[in-house]
């Protein structure tokens, strides 16, 4: 019993590290549980499961985003040495889609790994907020940054988007219960995810590796894919590191974006 609490509490804990939006400076600082961005928005989240299934031309914040048809392989170069990720959008299309268009922008180029959370038990390496591309931005500013599109001048947002098991299509906008049923992009380690705020619909540019097997937040945070090759560079990131470089090597024909 004391080990099964031990661990509930450590989840907690861990979930809060991973927030990105709409966590104040000292609650990242002082959070350690969740992939957690800094996004603007309050909307309470809610753990709420749901057993309709959406497609994402229902839902409306997806209307103009980037989508990726199909996979895609992206080579990123961290300190010299190259992580490859297979992105996976047959089953996360909206997410995936954000994060091949934003490497083919080259938004990650140069950008830093803002949190890395090895201790009590090795947790996420967590990077991509845009602000952390200017070196003279605070290090208490980093993990509060979203993608500000060019084009309109406001900041990109994508919706939660989970797949669950046996489904045809993902749900949007709500924590999805993983616990009744599996979904089909778990936090396995090597797992690539979208951190966000409370707020489902507040993941932007910030993402995550899975350091380890994170079953705990199936459902709650967005998996887009998978490390395939680099995993020990992965693990030896440190908080500071950047990302040299973030190539489409594979799939870039897959990506299908609105008005082009």
């Amino acid at each position: 019993m004391r080990l099964k609490i031990s661990q509930f509490l450590l989840s907690l804990v861990l979930i809060g590290a991973v927030m990105l939006g709409g966590c104040s400076t000292q609650q990242v600082a002082s959070d350690t549980s969740s992939p957690s961005s800094t996004a603007t928005s309050t909307t309470q989240t809610t753990t709420e499961a749901t057993s309709i299934s959406q497609t994402s031309s229902d839902i409306p914040e997806t209307a103009g985003l980037p989508r990726l048809e199909g996979k895609a392989t992206v080579v990123m170069t961290v300190k010299g040495s190259p992580i490859t990720i297979e992105v996976d959008g047959t089953n996360a299309p909206i997410t995936a889609g954000n994060f091949v268009d934003l490497v083919q922008k080259g938004v990650y180029d140069g950008l830093a790994f803002h949190r890395v959370v090895r201790e009590p038990q090795p947790f996420v390496v967590q990077g991509g907020d845009p602000q952390s591309k200017d070196p003279k931005v605070p290090a208490d500013r980093l993990g509060t940054g979203s993608y500000i599109d060019p084009k309109t001048g406001n900041a990109r947002y994508i919706p939660l988007e989970v797949k669950p098991k046996d489904s045809d299509t993902p749900i949007y906008n709500k924590p999805f219960d993983a616990t009744a049923q599996p979904v089909i992009l778990p936090h396995k380690q090597g797992a690539v995810a979208m951190a966000r705020s409370q707020s489902p619909d507040s993941a932007s540019a910030q993402f995550y590796f899975a350091l380890a097997d994170l079953g705990f937040l199936d459902g709650n945070y967005a998996v887009f894919g998978n490390v395939t090759q680099g995993l020990d560079v992965v693990n030896k990131i440190q908080q500071g590191d950047r990302i040299d470089s973030a190539k489409v090597t594979q799939g870039a024909e897959n990506l299908k974006t609105p008005g082009q």
